[in-house]
């Protein structure tokens, strides 16, 4: 005698070996032996055979019609057997009740099990929501098949195209795109973005680390929109001489100049113009609001995302051959170079030219200093602003005779090519604008802390730099305050503090009240994006260094260990481990073989080669 019963949620078979009442011994077809309740037992059966009897009965099942059969079934629940003798209009045979057994347990959206051998027929309304339900996924299986096929053959499906920037940066993992995405990435063993670029959606790697940038910083594009135009202020007192700005090449944002002019009295007067956009910068003005979005320029190599639009900074920039709006701050020295007196106020500042680097770095040297001149038609202004430079230093306690020039790198993109220069930072150059600034900065936000309003300082304390509205010393500077106010075309703390400083200096209430909320606002927000900028430009240069390698086809370079396999490039801004560098001293000149480059994921795997140098003693 043979049974068919019912274990863990299905249907087995097995031939009895022991009946014990409440319980049987069966052996399985395929010859395993298990214990088996009398109650799961559904039918006992001699024939057909026990190995072909499962088949048999699936095939029976298969031949069903499951909608005749929910039709004939009612709204009672009701018994296999019963519901059999119907359906087939006589006893059902063994095969036949078994196969109709299948054939209800396995249409759970037609059937609800009600017990052993007893179900339901689904009501009408939920078995049309659940046929619907099965419908749609299988609508969807073969939408994302149409897409794992499309992408897998290079093509982008059309309904990708508004989703591509949140499919790389932010994806919903439970959307059908997704999947259908990482689907296909499995299958061509790919990342998103390189799937993406096989199909043409993507340019580059520039484009792919850009936008997502963009994605996170900038989600309504980089155009300002429709804002007010900018007016220049006008009724300003016109400055007595004309200034001149010092800048890297590519700057178009000038906010800072200077001027000498030699007294009647023998005394210097020197004279530190910043740009004054706050004139002409309402606070809560529709370009205000814009700025404050954005609360800095993002710099990152060929090009950058200004915080004010162009005509702003076109109208308020200090540009060459022109007079333009400036907040002044004038120091009168004397023979001994002692500041004798300072003063500022707003006015119209003549820019006689703006000067850059590339022309300065021959001519204005510490071998030309040592000299006593600087051939340049400002070499003599120059001249006395360096030597003022060098007594402010000296009077913030961070003069040093052996001062360490660090390198720095200047990026040119032209053409999707980048010349990578080296550039020492603690130049002349860097030193004159540097001192001028940094006194600026400390002298007006004494101003600020004088005259009790609030301002937004940069502070350094125990190592660590933040921004603030106390009036706290930055230790890095030796300072006792440091008022960021130099550089309001291109950060907005500065504009805020440009809006106090005119007050002030106008003697009329102070724009932003002491504790002001969008003060206080505006600099937790400036931190972070601060951070957030600075981080992409160092992504962006790393970028750039791996194609300055790809572009001339470099296979080996120098580099020195900074420590253990951690080495940073020469002539470079790139630092990578070399796994296989072992035992090299920090300091040592490295020959270093690269390859595998990965724009994408901006990596490079690098081996060592050879030891050039130890490193110097001491």
């Amino acid at each position: 005698m043979n049974v068919f019963y019912e274990e863990d949620g299905g249907f087995k078979v097995g031939a009895i070996l022991a009946d014990n009442d409440t319980s049987l011994q069966v052996e399985a077809p395929h010859g395993k032996r298990s214990k088996v309740k009398t109650s799961a037992v559904l039918l006992r059966f001699e024939q057909p055979a026990l190995s072909a009897f499962m088949d048999a009965a699936q095939k029976s099942a298969d031949d069903i019609d499951v909608d005749f059969l929910w039709q004939c079934c009612g709204a009672d629940e009701f018994d296999f057997e019963k519901i059999g003798r119907e359906y087939f209009g006589h006893a059902p045979n063994a095969l036949e009740a078994a196969g109709l057994l299948l054939r209800l347990h396995g249409a759970p959206m037609y059937f609800y099990k009600k017990g052993k051998g007893r179900y339901k027929a689904a009501p009408e309304a939920s078995l049309k929501a659940a046929l619907a339900s099965v419908e749609k996924k299988r609508l969807l299986a073969e939408q994302k098949q149409t897409y794992i096929d499309d992408l897998a053959a290079g093509r982008l499906p059309a309904s990708f195209k508004p989703l591509l920037s949140q499919l790389l940066y932010a994806p919903d993992k439970n959307s059908l795109e997704w999947k259908a995405l990482e689907a296909a990435c499995e299958q061509l063993k790919l990342v998103p973005a390189r799937v993406f670029e096989r199909c043409g959606a993507i340019a580059s790697p520039h484009e792919y680390h850009l936008h997502h940038f963009l994605f996170e910083h900038f989600p309504d594009g980089m155009d300002f929109g429709a804002v007010s135009a900018v007016v220049m202020p006008s009724a300003l007192p016109l400055a007595e001489t004309p200034a001149f700005s010092i800048d890297d090449e590519t700057t178009t944002e000038i906010d800072d100049a200077f001027s000498v002019r030699v007294l009647a009295n023998g005394n210097t007067r020197f004279g530190i113009h910043i740009a004054a956009p706050a004139l002409g910068i309402a606070p809560d003005s529709p370009l205000d609001v814009a700025a404050r979005a954005r609360l800095s320029t993002v710099y990152f190599p060929g090009d950058k995302i200004t915080m004010l639009p162009p005509a702003a900074i076109d109208t308020f920039t200090l540009l060459e051959g022109d007079a333009r709006p400036a907040l002044s701050l004038y120091l009168e020295v004397d023979a001994t170079g002692a500041i004798v007196s300072t003063h500022s106020l707003c006015e119209c500042v003549p820019i006689a030219a703006n000067l850059r680097h590339g022309e300065l770095e021959n001519v204005f040297t510490e071998q030309a200093l040592a000299i006593g001149g600087i051939e340049h038609r400002f070499g003599t202004e120059i001249t006395a602003l360096w030597r003022l430079a060098a007594q402010l230093q000296a009077a913030r306690g961070k003069a040093d005779a052996h001062e360490q020039q660090r390198v720095e790198y200047n990026f040119y993109v032209d053409d999707g090519r980048v010349r990578i220069v080296e550039r020492r930072r603690g130049s002349p150059i860097d030193k004159l604008v540097a001192e001028m600034m940094i006194h600026a900065n400390a002298e007006w936000g004494r101003a600020l802390r004088e005259a009790g309003y609030i301002g937004a300082y940069r502070a350094q304390t125990g190592g660590v730099a933040r921004m603030t509205t106390v009036p706290t010393p930055h230790d890095g500077l030796g300072v006792q305050q440091y008022a960021w106010s130099s550089s309001p075309l291109r950060r907005y703390v500065d504009l805020i503090n440009q809006r106090q400083l005119l007050a002030l200096f106008a003697q009329a209430a102070p724009v932003y009240a002491q504790g002001a909320p969008e003060v206080m606002a505006a600099l937790r927000e400036f931190e972070l994006a601060y951070d957030s900028y600075g981080e992409f430009q160092r992504m962006m240069e790393r970028y750039w260094c791996l194609r300055w390698i790809e572009q001339e086809e470099a296979t080996e370079l120098d580099a020195t260990v900074i420590r253990d396999n951690l080495v940073r490039f020469d002539r470079l801004p790139l630092v990578i481990r070399v796994p296989s560098l072992r035992d090299a001293p920090s300091g040592a000149s490295v020959r270093i073989a690269v390859s595998r480059l990965d724009l994408w994921e901006l990596s490079l795997q690098a081996d060592f080669i050879a030891l050039n140098t130890a490193p110097a003693a001491g």
